[in-house]
């Protein structure tokens, strides 16, 4: 059996599985406890546009210094975007403390 024939198909074959395969982007929204409301409605309109095009979308809202004393802040937040998009998406992780980030991740709404 020829070695470099056999490499060959292999590659093809991986490459057709490749193809095949079926990809899940995420996009990511990164805030602040203290970002304005104006800037907040920009953002769930981006995510909106995203749940709609079947991509997951990751909210994650980060601390800086003393804010971290306040996750109740950035949990309303959370929940706020979680609730503006709940005609288009539904929440796959709920919001969680992941060092100095509180991440929710929300997953395009089944039909």
């Amino acid at each position: 059996m020829d070695y470099g024939k056999f490499q060959y198909d292999q590659a093809k074959k991986e490459k057709a599985a490749k193809k095949q395969q079926k990809t899940q982007e995420t996009k990511e929204i990164r805030l602040r406890p203290k970002t304005d409301d104006h800037h907040l409605n920009i953002y769930i309109k981006n995510a909106r546009k995203w749940l709609e095009s079947g991509m997951k979308v990751k909210v994650r809202v980060r601390f800086r210094g003393r804010e971290i004393t306040y996750p109740e802040i950035a949990r309303e937040k959370l929940d706020f975007v979680a609730e503006q998009l709940s005609d288009v998406g539904e929440v796959e992780q709920h919001p969680s403390m992941e060092g100095r980030t509180m991440l929710m991740v929300l997953a395009p709404a089944k039909e």
